[in-house]
């Protein structure tokens, strides 16, 4: 069997490095096909070799655009490839405008699809992650399922069963594996000046945050009354689009929020596991704060993981405040069961590849 593993954003190459490393491992036949929808292979280098993989063998260098406008150049990158470099099944994660281009160039050519984090829903319709997925999913052959949960809106979507496969999520492969490389390599809390569970971790980088004033100023409004409250500090990577959205709209970081740049994946796991709470509108960063066992406060409406509300990790703001959702969950324990699985989903996927 030949696998094409497609990927163009940061956090799909963290989410597939235990697909790639498990496909190493077991001697398969594979390569991977980088679409540089957030960055070009060169910036993404240095990713690859601080989490040890193999450079991608294809590299589209799309860079960022109109949605439109994105997803057809990599349509017809990808098309253009996966017909010269023919595979038997393409490998696609999560939500993103490369996981439809690729599963849409893959399936039009009638190469057998998985689709890696299917099921999952926020049932928001104005965010493009959801037609995105629902897409994807609708037109891949294996669907891997982090949970039961996922499972049952696939199937409610009239999904067949027998292509639904509960695999765990692979974002704790990741994170196990990643963090112990991160720990042989790094002293990120000392460069910071920080202490373990002495500081509040945020990311804040959403449209629907970034792009309306009332909203980001009440974020920031939010901030300073954490910090008026428990005394501790607020690190903030900040996008640079967020940094630019604040100068903008005229509002003020407030005291007690440290905003630096964005830092590398393997400093940010560190930041994330010695963190006293995390704060943020990142899907991703809600399933590794569950699984590091760090309280979650999630700066949205809604949210496509309510498993991580539903054992108590999380808890998703919508109109409360962020300062009320913050008290009740320093109130929380670490008591809860990460449902993303043990750490072995790469391995289970390529297994049900493999047996079919």
């Amino acid at each position: 069997m030949r696998i094409a593993i497609i990927l163009g954003t940061r956090p799909e190459i963290i989410k597939m490095s235990p697909v790639i490393r498990e496909c190493e491992r077991c001697g398969l036949d594979f390569y991977i096909l980088h679409t540089g929808q957030h960055y070009s292979f060169e910036m993404d280098r240095v990713f690859f070799e601080e989490l040890k993989l193999p450079a991608p063998k294809y590299n589209l260098d799309v860079g960022s655009g109109m949605h439109g406008e994105q997803t057809g150049k990599m349509l017809s990158g990808i098309e253009r490839i996966l017909l010269e470099d023919t595979p038997d099944v393409v490998l696609v994660q999560g939500d993103t405008n490369t996981v439809l281009a690729g599963a849409l160039a893959a399936s039009k050519l009638h190469i057998k699809v998985g689709h890696i984090e299917a099921g999952l829903r926020s049932f928001d319709r104005t965010m493009p992650e959801e037609t995105n997925r629902i897409v994807a999913d609708h037109i891949s052959d294996y669907l891997f399922a982090p949970t039961q949960n996922s499972k049952k809106y696939l199937l409610a979507e009239g999904i067949p069963e027998e292509r639904i496969f509960v695999t765990g999520n692979t974002v704790v492969d990741a994170v196990y594996q990643n963090l112990e490389i991160s720990k042989q390599i790094r002293k990120t809390l000392e460069r910071f000046g920080l202490e373990e569970r002495g500081y509040f971790l945020t990311t804040v980088h959403r449209a629907e945050n970034t792009d309306k004033k009332e909203r980001l100023a009440g974020i920031l409004a939010g901030f300073e009354q954490i910090y008026a409250e428990f005394s501790l500090p607020i690190l903030f990577p900040a996008h640079p689009r967020t940094v630019k959205m604040i100068r903008e709209f005229g509002l003020q970081v407030p005291e007690g929020t440290q905003v630096i740049d964005p830092v590398g994946y393997l400093d940010f796991l560190q930041l994330e596991g010695s963190a006293k709470l995390i704060l943020t509108d990142s899907g991703g960063l809600q399933e590794e704060a569950c699984i590091l066992g760090v309280p979650c406060v999630t700066l949205r409406d809604n949210t496509e993981r309510p498993e991580t509300v539903e054992v108590g990790a999380n808890v998703v703001c919508g109109e409360k405040s962020v300062i009320l959702c913050v008290k009740q969950m320093m109130q929380v324990g670490k008591g809860w069961k990460n449902p993303y699985g043990d750490g072995d989903a790469a391995e289970i996927m390529l297994k049900e590849l493999i047996g079919n």
